[in-house]
């Protein structure tokens, strides 16, 4: 991260977008596989960083740590985004 003017910078140091997709929609298959709410247990993990809101069923929890929590939210925020507003 750099500073400028007051506002910071953030750079991002990721595999790419499509693995943090492609964690994301695994993780979400296994938790519904599992029957929990996938939506809530992301929140859980995102805000504590605590892997036990996350199955290990098909391998999710370890996936899903393989990801920094800023890259989830970075995802999570481009594909909100995207749906809601027009490519410029």
């Amino acid at each position: 991260m750099s500073e400028l003017n007051g506002t910071t910078k953030f750079t991002r140091f990721s595999e790419g977008q499509e693995t943090a997709s492609l964690i994301l929609a695994h993780v979400y298959s296994a938790l519904e596989a599992k029957g929990y709410d996938p939506v809530t247990q992301l929140v859980g993990f995102i805000l504590t960083g605590d892997p036990t809101y996350i199955t290990s069923y098909n391998n999710a929890r370890s996936m899903i740590c393989r990801l920094e929590r800023d890259e989830i939210l970075e995802e999570l925020v481009r594909y909100y985004l995207q749906g809601h507003f027009p490519a410029r």
